[in-house]
């Protein structure tokens, strides 16, 4: 009977390591079964992965709208063909210009109208055509064009000039950004010009903007002109020299210093708005952007629509015309319609004011944040800011975080800037002595 139960027993135990032996068997093979499987599932999924990718590149290549996007890029220079309702201006600029042609000195010139007039585009054309008139007579014109935007001072904007020369004739720009004079760097550039150009014409975009660090009341963009006006007849420029100044607000010429005012003495060039019909035929003239019958009727009609509220601004009408583009590819879809039209606006209107302060300099930020909090805290019916309270905190600020910190002027030129981008609503108000400026603000982004 014992030996019985033993028997049982030790059957029962064999059973049982029999059993754990082929739990454990079939427990690896699952595991290698699932190894397998997970390599395999690893392998399948690069695979489509890549072939996604693949895909979308190559559905986007054959099924975009566009045929030509750069027509409808902003800094593309256009056929003189496509330009609309800018005749009197184009006939202005080329007279003035004309004399570079016939070995003569051609006036400087102030062009001066709101955003997306067409100053950049007339000057660029007008210039292009010098360019290659010059090139077949074997001399050298040349065209030194910046943006004032985002710089904070006359130092920085000469070092910007003598960049953009350096670049153009392809040379080292052959002077430090930092750490020499600025006087040094105007050397530097007319050495550059000298070396390279007959003549020259500096094309200073926004140029009000350029305020810089003010002394005596004199703001950085009064001592670039006097400079470089008067460069020529001091001999430290050999060739002929000619300044374009453009601006959305000529009232800047009201703290320019006299003497520079008596040098750069401008002839003027006023670009009006476009009106409807004009920014219709601009988007008309850049149709061939886009491949055949990927318009809808309406869309042209609808973004001049939309550009005309925007004070006929023909930048921002391009600039959405090219966006309802980029979403009917971004969907796979082959017609631009309606809908992306209404739909790209409302992404530009949402993203306008983001992306306006991410491309601020840190002083125009610092400058935003002050007025923006004072304005938030504030008791005053309408938020209400006179200048003299966004002063003190931006102060603060600037010590807080250890930054430049500009002088009142300099602030005040700021916030006007911020107004001209739809950030800022400023009016001006007398509060006596030290008052001036006011700055309701619409919604701190």
């Amino acid at each position: 009977m014992a030996g019985s139960d033993q028997e049982g027993a030790d059957q029962s135990t064999l059973d049982e390591e029999t059993s754990s032996t082929s739990d454990g068997q079939q427990l690896e093979s699952a595991r290698e079964d699932a190894a397998g499987d997970a390599s395999q599932n690893h392998e399948s999924t690069e695979e489509t992965a890549q072939r996604s990718i693949r895909d979308m590149l190559d559905d986007e290549g054959e099924a975009s709208v566009f045929v030509n996007r750069d027509l409808v890029e902003p800094g593309t220079i256009i056929d003189e063909e496509r330009i609309v309702g800018r005749d009197d201006q184009l006939e202005s600029v080329v007279s003035f210009l004309k004399p570079t042609l016939q070995g003569n000195r051609p006036p400087n010139m102030l062009l001066y109208g709101p955003a997306g007039t067409g100053k950049s585009l007339i000057i660029g054309a007008v210039t292009q055509q010098i360019i290659e008139l010059c090139q077949s007579k074997g001399e050298r014109f040349g065209v030194v064009d910046i943006n004032c935007q985002p710089i904070n001072t006359l130092d920085q904007a000469v070092y910007e000039l003598v960049q953009t020369v350096a670049q153009d004739v392809g040379t080292e720009v052959g002077v430090p950004e930092t750490g020499v004079s600025t006087k040094r760097k105007y050397r530097r550039l007319y050495e550059l010009i000298n070396e390279h150009y007959d003549s020259v014409i500096f094309i200073l975009d926004e140029i009000d903007l350029l305020v810089g660090r003010r002394e005596n009341d004199e703001p950085a963009y009064s001592k670039l002109l006097y400079q470089l006006s008067r460069a020529s007849n001091t001999n430290e420029i050999e060739g002929r020299v000619s300044v374009a100044a453009l601006t959305n607000d000529p009232k800047f010429m009201e703290d320019i210093d006299g003497r520079a005012e008596s040098s750069f003495n401008p002839r003027d060039v006023y670009f009006p708005d476009y009106d409807a019909n004009q920014l219709r035929e601009i988007l008309e003239n850049r149709r061939d952007a886009f491949r055949q019958n990927a318009l809808e009727d309406d869309v042209i009609p609808l973004v001049a629509a939309f550009a005309a509220q925007s004070h006929g601004d023909a930048r921002k009408a391009i600039d959405l015309f090219r966006g309802a583009g980029d979403l009917a590819d971004e969907r796979g879809d082959e017609v631009v319609t309606e809908d992306h039209v209404r739909e790209s606006q409302e992404e530009i209107d949402k993203d306008r004011s983001l992306k306006l302060v991410e491309g601020l300099t840190t002083q125009k930020k610092i400058s935003l944040y002050a007025t923006a909090a004072v304005a938030y805290h504030s008791s005053r019916t309408g938020s209400s800011v006179p200048s003299p309270v966004g002063f003190k905190v931006y102060q603060w600020v600037t010590n807080e975080i250890d930054a430049d910190q500009m002088t009142r002027e300099t602030y005040v030129k700021y916030v006007k800037e911020l107004s001209t981008y739809g950030l800022i609503s400023t009016s001006r108000k007398s509060r006596g002595r030290g008052g001036g400026m006011t700055g309701p603000v619409d919604s701190p982004p």
